[in-house]
């Protein structure tokens, strides 16, 4: 599995509030969540990103509430993979439960730039800046979450699965 697109970037603490903001989650349309992704951090985000583009931010990305809104918003609004310093424990496993790719590599996360291509096997953790052509190692994922990943989720995967 791989990812590859222009990067947005955003700094610490990034929370579940700003990646959803609370006042769009009386609804479960994952079209409607994605566009309002960010908004409130970024207002020209939506209008912005496109198939394939990826998030990096600082540390503790994910971090507040435990809504699923917030990896789904990001999924559906077409970012391929997220990378950070460190993740709140309950967005990373949101994250994987939806099949939102994401990885925790702090030498990347610091030195990738807004507007930078970037690409990403996951199966090797290996993160390409296409720009500076610069090379970053993170924790690849054990194959059964590459596969759980590549199946759209966990429920996807189950059903595919049992």
């Amino acid at each position: 599995m791989k990812a590859e697109g222009r990067v947005f970037r955003y700094g610490d603490n990034v929370d579940t509030d700003v990646i959803i903001p609370a006042r769009y989650l009386n609804t479960s349309d994952k079209k409607e969540l994605a566009s309002h992704c960010m908004e409130d951090i970024d207002s020209g985000f939506v209008k912005s990103v496109q198939r394939g583009d990826i998030i990096v931010a600082g540390k503790n990305f994910g971090c507040g509430s435990s809504r699923e809104h917030a990896p789904i918003a990001i999924k559906e609004s077409g970012v391929s993979c997220v990378i950070a310093t460190t993740f709140a424990r309950i967005f990373f496993r949101n994250s994987i439960n939806i099949g939102l790719p994401i990885l925790e590599c702090p030498e990347a996360s610091q030195e990738i730039q807004k507007g930078d291509k970037v690409s990403v096997d996951f199966s090797t953790g290996e993160i390409f800046d296409e720009t500076t052509g610069k090379k970053y190692k993170a924790e690849p994922f054990p194959p059964f979450m590459q596969n759980l990943i590549a199946a759209g989720g966990l429920v996807p995967y189950i059903k595919e699965n049992y």
